[in-house]
């Protein structure tokens, strides 16, 4: 029985890695969770490749998060949905935010960003025609608190003025920025739950707005605990986090379900990739990482 035919809505999450570099333990871990909570619920999982920004990409990546996300047996519904070929898409929603008055292009140098601090005072703001130098756009936002719960940390609200100012949509290099790209890319997917690292909690009120100038659906966001290596610092390609191998895939599913708050049977440290889903999929319960912010990385 599908989701129309019960009347409930389709339970619809993703996995959005960027091929920046080969997959790492950090980014897996998101991946599981997103994966069994849709699961659980009996939903769809489906998989984007953020590969917008074409001066980071490595060729490679991609196929190799594909291959270990296979060999784990996180298996994705649907085709593969990569952000470069949805160009024409962002750029409609571009359209229609001018079209709007909700746009206006940006010239400021990073110096002088860099020397206004985290919230951009609106120094471009009353431009109306772009200019002979490079140009980012900036949307314009207003005093109105945006607010959202959060399945995991609850109630979030910001004003964003106060928080970050008028952002940038469109960078100065074309490329699309990923407040909006993310947006479309959750209307095109049809992404109903959305979940991530808490640190990207804080970008979440920029999306709602876009989505609100857009009149697009709200998906549900949950924001999970970090995990962080022996400084306090969130795994990531930038800290050189070590790639995930594809030996010994069932241990590493056990050894995530650990950092996951989940504690599977010690029985299945040694089990089947297959044989620790299996078990974690029925056994989900996302409310044991509440009132977590970030997850030590030391081997269990």
């Amino acid at each position: 029985m599908n989701a129309s035919e019960t009347g409930k809505q389709p339970y619809i999450g993703r996995f959005a890695p960027s091929p920046t570099g080969p997959l790492h333990l950090g980014s897996l871990y998101t991946a599981l969770a997103s994966f069994l909570d849709a699961r659980h619920h009996h939903g769809q999982w489906r998989l984007r490749i953020d590969d917008l920004d074409r001066f980071r990409i490595l060729p490679e990546a991609s196929d190799q998060i594909l291959f270990i996300l296979d060999k784990l047996g996180l298996y994705w519904d649907g085709p593969v949905y990569y952000q470069s070929q949805h160009i024409a898409d962002y750029d409609a929603a571009i359209d229609r935010l001018y079209q709007n008055g909700m746009l206006y292009p940006c010239s400021c140098s990073r110096k002088k960003l860099a020397q206004s601090g985290s919230v951009y005072p609106g120094f471009c703001r009353k431009n109306t025609h772009t200019s002979q130098q490079p140009y980012a756009l900036r949307i314009k936002t207003d005093a109105q608190p945006i607010h959202f719960i959060d399945r995991l940390q609850g109630k979030i609200q910001q004003c964003l003025p106060q928080t970050t100012g008028d952002f940038i949509v469109k960078r100065k290099d074309n490329i699309i920025a990923y407040q909006l790209a993310v947006v479309i890319d959750e209307q095109q997917q049809h992404i109903t739950q959305v979940v991530r690292g808490l640190d990207l909690l804080d970008s979440t009120t920029r999306q709602l707005y876009i989505q609100q100038q857009l009149d697009l659906a709200q998906p549900e966001y949950m924001h999970i605990p970090l995990i962080v290596d022996s400084h306090g610092i969130k795994l990531s390609k930038q800290t050189q986090a070590e790639a995930v191998s594809a030996h010994n895939p069932g241990q590493t599913l056990w050894h995530l379900l650990q950092k996951l708050n989940q504690h599977p049977p010690s029985e299945l440290k040694h089990a089947s990739a297959q044989d620790v889903l299996d078990w974690a999929i029925p056994h989900w319960q996302v409310d044991k990482l509440k009132k977590i912010r970030a997850i030590s990385n030391q081997i269990d």
